[in-house]
């Protein structure tokens, strides 16, 4: 069975409870249900991987090249995670950069992503739904084995 991996970067795992007037009340948790539910039917399974420091989540894309594609919210890692940035960079499928808020709507430091120009494609502002229709744009554009 072929999986899809999705990488929460920092202060993503206290979704919920964190700003909820930016960030909203669905939980990391629900989210990791909703994308599951979405690739179901096309027999991925999610490989789930929320850390708090760059290098984990570094050794996270590294042990998952054998999935079919990711969806990756870096956080605050965006603004200068270069590291993150180079083990993107290597990751050899195709991967979807969301965000909850609109980065650009928020402050000036949040405007520039590290990352942004490496991936597929870039989701910003539309919360929870995000993560979602990055699963639908990846089962749209991984081809079927």
């Amino acid at each position: 069975m072929s999986s899809l991996l999705l990488l929460n970067g920092p202060n993503l795992g206290i979704l919920g409870r964190r700003q909820p007037e930016i960030y909203g009340t669905a939980t990391l948790a629900d989210i990791e249900a909703a994308v599951a539910k979405r690739v179901a039917d096309r027999g991925w399974q999610v490989v789930a991987v929320q850390r708090e420091s760059e290098g984990e989540l570094i050794h996270a894309i590294q042990d998952n090249y054998d999935t079919v594609g990711a969806i990756v919210n870096p956080g605050a890692l965006m603004i200068a995670g270069w590291s993150l940035r180079d083990a993107l960079a290597n990751y050899p499928h195709p991967w979807i950069e969301v965000h909850l808020s609109n980065v650009w709507a928020r402050e000036a430091f949040r405007h520039e992503s590290v990352v942004s120009p490496l991936a597929a494609g870039v989701i910003a502002g539309l919360g929870p739904l995000g993560y979602e229709l990055a699963a639908e744009a990846l089962l749209r554009t991984v081809p079927t084995s």
